[in-house]
């Protein structure tokens, strides 16, 4: 079990796929290239294809088929191969001239059968074959025009986006969200001849719907791969109402049964419901280089962690609107350069000063290996500095070639320090202290009184000023921090004038963004009118209602607001960081909120002799590896935090931080305020 674990996982998988697709046209849909784009890069890729021309296609209904010279194709595919999934698949092949077809899906064969409604007894009985896939192997050759030709379809559970040793993510499962007290009412909408639920703590998977619980076992069918990659039996824990249906799932999933008898590591997965905690999602405390690269450059299309660096500066390319597509974008992702690796591993474990000054170390060093004209200069990294010395790398091909993963990452740090929002972090991150403290000398009322001067239109608005997705990240915060509020009087009549002005800055937009338009249900300005803006707000604050009582099911985690007192300022106690301290709580006594999740009849057996006799309950400290799965995105400063509190407080234990996605403070509002939480799409 090494500390590359997950990255070992993620590369294993890819060589699988990579042993396949030597002279293929190879299809991938998004969630499968971000995988690849972390694990080991497009390049390594197009290395095996050795193709003379570029085979690289998207997996989409109006994918150009494959040429009389292209005989062979390869689709990699993270989704269940069901549905509309299918008809791409028979629309790409039947316009394509293919002999040779394999179909690498990263769902496995047991959950296909459950998509397929296969009961699990019968699913039990045919362990070893795979009838799902062979019929496709059938409908693919029957698609080429021969059924002498060749068709493969196997499972490569290619679901995880490595960042780090310690840090990865599941692309495929980026809108995975837990659910709020709004959705109880839509569930028992739809079972109404069913008990109805009176809260979140009651739902389990048979609430839940055919849709989102088909979701969650994708996801499961991949942990489990993971964990047998790693040669360990879990020990599941669940923190929140979703968390705990996500973690039954793994620990009485039935293709591990054989697994789990024959593994000889251990180890604890811990889940827990983001939406217990999104002041640290929304917040600006973190003070992590990576975060603000995260938050200010564009993202990457078709991906939910990477960005885009504009490299222009590095070409002979002129600057004008009609080129700014003609320079293919740097990205983060860490290439195989060892400098652009240890750069990337500092970023990610710096904090922002420091980070800056790696950056700039790491460029003179690589200069100077070059043999470079560098000018060294010691004090502040500006800017302006850190451009200095890449364009020494400008005219020289060698050495644009051999650094190019460092310069990548040393534009992208130059482009953020000098970006307006960058500026606006450090306004965000004042006026988060401000609200703390105030909290603590007056009523929720008050605060958002401070919020009231700070809604403006867009006519009144200057740069400096927020934007209205700025101000739904504000009042996230804000309802996130205390917990529960009560709905008094004075509350009322500001929540009232807070939403009057948010609706009319809504109805005056001149452009709609993509979270506004998600919003108010509204693709244009004009459709926008007062009273759907109102309708919208009204929701909004709904869910700001819900956020502020998330906690309320929590005994022991119920605030992350420490008030201040003589000596200390009020501050802010990440759920995260609390959960890690119980976990490793030197007292070891049975954690209140951190519920253990038996699987079998062995542990209930065990759980309920411990009631009578001196058995010791499970507990996510009693083995070397913490899995911490945080549902519904972390950030980089997070997953830091949680690799150094670990380090702290039990040297040895090896922790691995895994999240649905990379989580900067705009995709809070987006997986909030999302309509397809019970019903994602699955794509049939």
């Amino acid at each position: 079990m090494s500390a590359a674990g997950i990255l070992a996982f993620a590369q294993q998988g890819w060589e699988q796929v990579l042993a396949k697709v030597k002279w293929s046209v190879v299809y991938l849909d998004a969630a499968c290239a971000e995988s690849l784009h972390w694990s080991c890069g497009s390049s390594r890729l197009l290395e095996a294809v050795k193709g003379p021309a570029c085979h690289l296609r998207e997996f989409e209904p109006q994918a150009i088929g494959g040429g009389a010279k292209q005989p062979r194709a390869v689709f990699v595919l993270s989704s269940p191969l069901k549905g509309r999934i299918v008809d791409t698949l028979q629309g790409i092949i039947c316009r394509s001239h293919f002999q040779h077809c394999v179909v690498v899906t990263a769902v496995s064969h047991a959950v296909h059968l459950t998509a397929n409604h296969v009961p699990a007894a019968a699913a039990a009985e045919l362990e070893g074959q795979q009838p799902v896939f062979e019929q496709l192997e059938e409908k693919l050759c029957e698609w080429m025009g021969n059924e002498n030709y060749t068709a493969e379809v196997l499972h490569v559970p290619l679901f995880l986006a490595p960042a780090a040793s310690h840090l990865a993510f599941t692309p495929a499962f980026a809108t995975l969200f837990p659910l709020l007290p709004q959705d109880v009412h839509a569930l028992n909408s739809a079972r109404p001849d069913k008990r109805r639920l009176s809260s979140l703590g009651e739902v389990d998977a048979t609430a839940l719907t055919p849709e989102l619980l088909l979701y969650i076992r994708c996801l499961v069918s991949g942990l489990s791969s993971l964990c047998e990659h790693l040669g360990v039996r879990e020990e599941c824990f669940a923190v929140g109402p979703l968390s705990r249906v996500i973690a039954t799932d793994l620990a009485n999933y039935a293709p591990a049964k054989n697994r789990k008898k024959t593994a000889t590591g251990r180890a604890s997965v811990v889940f827990v419901d983001r939406t217990l905690d999104l002041t640290g999602a929304v917040g600006h405390h973190g003070d992590n280089l990576v975060e603000k690269i995260m938050s200010v450059l564009p993202q990457l299309p078709g991906h939910t962690i990477d960005v885009m660096v504009n490299m222009a500066e590095l070409t002979a390319v002129q600057a004008v609107e009609e080129n700014q597509d003609v320079i293919a974008p740097g990205c983060l992702a860490p290439s195989n350069e060892a400098s652009a690796k240890a750069l990337w591993e500092a970023l990610l474990n710096c904090k922002h000063k420091e980070a800056v000054m790696e950056v700039r170390r790491h460029l003179v060093e690589a200069a100077s290996r070059e043999n470079l004209p560098i000018k060294m200069s010691m004090g502040r990294v500006t800017p302006g500095q850190l451009m200095s010395y890449i364009q020494l790398f400008k005219n020289n091909l060698r050495a644009l070639t051999t650094h190019c993963g460092l310069l990548q990452l040393g534009m992208a740090t130059a482009q953020t320090l000098k970006h307006p929002q960058t500026a606006k972090w450090d306004n965000f991150l004042a006026f988060e202290r401000l609200l703390l403290q105030s909290l603590g000398d007056s009523t929720m009322a008050g605060v958002l009184n401070q919020l009231l001067p700070m809604i403006k239109s867009s006519s009144q608005r200057t740069s400096d000023d927020l934007n209205p997705e700025e101000l739904l990240i504000l009042l996230i915060y804000i309802y996130s921090v205390p917990g529960d509020v009560t709905l008094d009087r004075d509350l009322g009549e500001v929540e009232e004038k807070v939403k009057k002005a948010l609706a009319h800055v809504l109805s005056e937009e001149s452009e709609l963004s993509p979270l506004l338009q998600k919003i108010t249900g509204c693709d244009s300005a004009v459709d926008l009118t007062l009273s759907k803006s109102q309708i919208a707000v009204n929701d909004v604050f709904m869910a700001l209602r819900d956020i502020a009582g998330a906690r309320n099911l929590m005994r022991q985690f119920k605030s992350v607001y420490v008030p201040g007192n003589n000596t200390h300022q009020a501050s802010y106690k990440p759920l995260l960081k609390q959960v890690v301290e119980e976990i490793f709580n030197p007292e070891k006594s049975d954690p209140v909120d951190i519920e253990h999740i038996s699987s079998g009849l062995t542990d209930l057996l065990k759980t309920g002799f411990s009631m009578f006799m001196k058995v010791s309950r499970p507990h996510p400290s009693d083995h070397p590896l913490l899995i911490l799965f945080v549902v519904g995105g972390v950030t980089v400063a997070e997953a830091k935090m949680v690799k150094d509190l670990v380090a702290s407080l039990k040297p040895g234990t090896q922790v691995m931080v895994l999240s649905t996605r990379l989580l900067k403070p705009l995709n809070i509002p987006e997986l909030l305020f999302a309509t397809d939480r019970l019903h994602p799409d699955l794509g049939f």
